[in-house]
């Protein structure tokens, strides 16, 4: 029988709701209807891709620790395995082949945040110590992947890995596994407000979902079009600091009521073209509290996985154009176990 992880929850929190060993948060509500529900949005055959080129914004301007991915040949006879001809090795062999590998910081791009990718310092067993916890109580370098050794962390083998622990709870395997396919809502907020950076609260929110007639229902994935991914595009892989940490809207994750939107709404996952959905640092707050509040509320409290950078604009468009924002969303991580987060190439089709 399985053993609760904890003794105290977060306020407002989801943990146990899916069972004491959950480890797929609100992805539990995209059931099989869920899934028929997107289906059931597909009129037209059309499909969009939903990523950035995965070496895109370019640079590491958005995060300095973050760097474009490195794409080299693998080694074949001491040589680069590209355009390798297999002449060389026996003159009966007509092969030429290519074969590669790729170094990748796997949230440079378009991307998944796992659910263990931020946690918080809680007092989950009750003996009036916070420790690093994470969705469900799930602790860190224990449960959840994590260096298994302190001194091992950071430590690069050939393609820059380090040593883990073997669990994989809460990994973005767990969320390949489940196919992350279900129905996509999209709210534009840059058909009203372009790319003028705006810190949407609650309240501001409503008002574009009166104005579209968008509606949430339990299970949705819900992705917000701010035209970001857009411009990053247009930079051509040089992006301009003033214009990259300045423009286009984002969620104000210190408003109250809007945390409390996503829980009533029954969201499964929200999904932004911006850098980290929220805004990035903070609204200001005094006191101790999470710099990421809205990764805290979603990831740590709900598990709802959040998604960024996704290229939203020519689907938005087109959306609009046909008077429309629900669609089939199919958009799985790698099935990478112990990654805490995954690039992806999401797919909506109308």
């Amino acid at each position: 029988m399985a053993t609760k992880r904890w003794v105290n929850r977060p306020e407002g929190s989801t943990w146990g709701d899916f069972g004491p060993d959950d480890q797929l948060g609100r992805l539990n509500l995209v059931t099989r209807e869920k899934v028929l529900q997107g289906i059931g949005e597909v009129r037209e055959g059309k499909s969009f891709c939903l990523s950035l080129p995965l070496d895109y914004p370019g640079k590491n301007v958005l995060n300095p620790r973050r760097l474009p991915p490195v794409l080299r040949p693998t080694s074949r006879a001491g040589k680069p395995n590209m355009n390798y001809v297999l002449a060389n090795d026996d003159p009966n062999m007509t092969d030429v082949i290519c074969d590669d590998l790729v170094v990748m910081h796997l949230q440079y791009s378009t991307q998944w945040d796992s659910l263990a990718h931020v946690g918080s310092l809680f007092d989950a067993n009750g003996d009036g110590v916070p420790e690093p916890v994470f969705y469900n109580g799930y602790r860190a370098g224990k449960d959840i992947i994590g260096p298994s050794d302190p001194k091992d962390a950071g430590a690069e083998g050939p393609l820059g890995a380090v040593s883990t622990s073997n669990a994989t709870a809460l990994s973005v395997a767990r969320m390949a596994e489940n196919c992350i396919q279900g129905r996509g809502v999209m709210i534009d907020l840059h058909a009203h407000v372009k790319r003028l950076r705006i810190v949407f609260g609650y309240d501001r929110l409503m008002r574009i979902l009166d104005a579209d007639k968008v509606e949430i229902e339990t299970g949705d994935m819900v992705l917000i079009h701010t035209g970001f991914a857009e411009m990053l595009l247009e930079m051509k892989g040089d992006p301009d600091p003033g214009k990259a940490h300045h423009l286009c809207a984002v969620l104000n994750g210190r408003d109250k009521r809007l945390l409390n939107w996503i829980t009533d709404t029954g969201l499964a996952a929200l999904i932004a073209d911006n850098y980290g959905v929220e805004a990035v640092p903070a609204v200001d707050h005094e006191g101790c509290c999470a710099s990421l509040p809205l990764h805290e509320h979603c990831l740590f409290k709900l598990g709802v996985n959040l998604g960024e950078m996704w290229h939203l604009t020519p689907l938005a468009e087109w959306l609009r154009a046909h008077k429309r924002n629900r669609f089939l969303l199919t958009a799985p991580p790698l099935r990478l176990p112990g990654a805490v987060g995954s690039p992806a190439t999401p797919v909506a089709t109308v």
